[in-house]
């Protein structure tokens, strides 16, 4: 019985497939690249000139003293050395922080709280949903003027009520003591809405069976929270944790609407103070030290938490 054989071949050797040139594959990997650039150029180039060229130059800024007209004149690291020898450096990072101490507790307990309501079966639960998300995609000055307007002390809304009621009404922020309070309110209030969203997204991916074999065994609802739902929850506690810091760091439209850094410096944050290092008092070397110097400590702290993750982050 014979075995057929492919022209050419000799009985005994199979036919074996010639590779790709070596200059032929190099060809077809720059030619992807270059697809793969050109869908990429409508976002990337903006980004390029208007972040990361931006962002460059800051560097090459802040090493120099310029007040946006005349030439700059090079000085080196002394916009560092300088900045963080300033009383009112501290003083901005120190209401930063505790902008980020009462700002994240209420964000986070609020949107969780209106997560676990809103995953409940319910009547119009969509338009609820709808609803609480609103304020996050409401303009910042629209929500910062709004809240002006209610925490006024002389006719505001909430003054109003609390006068009804026979409580003290504060002076919020036209008071140096309530003026970063009203503040972290109004920035609380906005954001429930995006944290709602997250955790909600969070509470539908735990899996069912887990939380109807907890029930059969007996857990009541205290002990399903504690020991299921929220262990579950937290990558979705990382992820609000890790933005709203980064957002809280950067806070800055709401004090400037609302308070201005004032009254008395006592709600200036430190993106206030690089607009008015630039702005009011044209040192914009100092300004773009004080940012670089900011980033540092943002980044500092995101590699922390994404560190110390491991510890307490648990996915199902």
């Amino acid at each position: 019985m014979s075995t057929a054989t492919a022209p050419g071949t000799s009985p005994g050797h199979a036919r074996t497939t010639r590779p790709a040139s070596a200059p032929g594959m190099r060809a077809r990997a720059w030619r992807n690249r270059g697809w793969v650039l050109f869908f990429l150029a409508p976002s990337a180039v903006p980004l390029l000139l208007f972040t990361a060229v931006p962002m460059l130059s800051s560097i090459w800024v802040s090493l120099h003293q310029w007040n946006l007209i005349s030439a700059m004149k090079w000085v080196g690291l002394d916009n560092y050395t300088d900045l963080l020898a300033d009383e009112q450096t501290r003083q901005v990072f120190l209401h930063t922080l505790i902008y980020c101490a009462g700002y994240l507790p209420l964000v986070f307990v609020g949107g969780l709280g209106l997560a676990l309501a809103l995953n409940q079966r319910m009547p119009a639960r969509s338009f609820f949903r709808a609803a609480y998300f609103l304020p996050v995609v409401t303009s910042w000055v629209v929500v910062a003027l709004v809240w002006k307007w209610l925490l006024n002390p002389s006719n505001g809304l909430v003054n109003t009520i609390l006068g009804a009621l026979g409580a003290p009404q504060p002076g919020w922020w036209t008071d140096p003591t309530w003026a970063l309070p009203s503040v972290i309110l109004s920035s609380a209030w906005k954001d429930l809405g995006f944290v709602m969203v997250i955790m909600l997204a969070g509470l539908q991916a735990i899996p069912s069976d887990v939380v109807e074999a907890a029930t059969v065994d007996g857990a009541g609802p205290w002990q399903r929270f504690w020991r299921i739902t929220l262990p579950l929850l937290s990558p979705s506690t990382f992820f609000v944790v890790v933005i709203s810091l980064i957002n809280g760091f950067q806070v800055f439209d709401q004090v400037y609407v609302m308070t201005g850094g004032g009254p008395q410096g006592s709600s200036q944050v430190v993106v206030g103070q690089v607009y008015d290092l630039t702005f009011r008092y044209g040192r914009a070397g100092e300004a773009s030290a004080l940012s670089w110097i900011l980033f540092a400590v943002i980044l500092l702290i995101t590699a922390v938490q994404i560190r110390g993750q491991k510890r307490w982050v648990h996915h199902a």
